[in-house]
């Protein structure tokens, strides 16, 4: 029986350390810490972490199943890159997936209790570029985004979302000191917030989507601008 109990507590732990490995290795990959084309040893992940080598090759799998990495054999992980290609994809699906949040929300007609986290966020986003902050801007502007789908209360969706978030936030970060400063995006999120307490779902499926075509090309203009065949 004790032999039994310690051999779950011995699972809980791994699992536990694989999942340590795994949001550590994804955050430096988000935040480019560990930037496109990276390449690292799985030894020293391991040793960077401090944790053995067998929770960081369970993680590498788990990143390489969402698209974030490739794992070598016997070199440890390379970092993938995102194309021009690839974003613009990933934008034309994001739209469509924010556009319906964006319905769904406006036909539900939410309080304005429910809408205060959106208002707050764009009040967040107005206060990071008077202070020229873009990484505060940054922050408010994806609480805002994450926000509207959960909001629209349809799991589906939501999931939908997430599993594009990663790739979205990279190329963002990326392109966060190389864009315009990002003046219009408050405007577009009050626009947006207005159409939705009046109920107007049309009118918040195309301010949504006016804001996220303008969003890709930009950051398409990017890529263009410096030459650039990846991020």
């Amino acid at each position: 029986m004790l032999a039994t109990a310690a051999a779950g507590k011995g699972h809980v732990t791994r699992i536990s350390l694989v999942d340590d490995a795994y949001l550590a290795i994804r955050r430096r990959i988000l935040d480019n810490v560990y930037p496109p084309g990276h390449q690292a040893l799985e030894g020293d992940l391991a040793g960077e972490l401090g944790i053995s080598r067998t929770p960081v090759r369970e993680a590498l799998i788990r990143l390489a199943n969402e698209g974030l990495v490739e794992v070598v054999p016997r070199h440890g992980m390379r970092v993938l890159p995102v194309s021009p290609a690839d974003m613009r994809e990933i934008y034309v699906v994001l739209t469509a997936l924010e556009s319906a949040a964006a319905e769904l929300l406006a036909r539900r007609r939410p309080t304005d209790a429910e809408l205060k986290p959106l208002v707050e966020a764009t009040r967040d986003m107005s206060r990071a570029l008077k202070a020229d902050d873009l990484d505060a801007w940054a922050a408010a502007d994806e609480r805002f985004h994450h926000g509207l789908v959960e909001l629209a209360g349809n799991r589906t969706l939501q999931d939908a979302v997430s599993r594009l978030g990663d790739r979205v936030h990279r190329a963002r970060m990326f392109a966060l000191r190389l864009r315009p400063k990002p003046i219009n995006s408050t405007r577009e999120h009050m626009a947006m917030l207005e159409r939705i307490r009046a109920g107007d779902a049309a009118g918040a499926v195309e301010v949504n989507r006016a804001h996220r075509e303008r969003a890709t090309r930009e950051l398409i203009a990017i890529f263009e601008r410096y030459r650039l065949q990846q991020m």
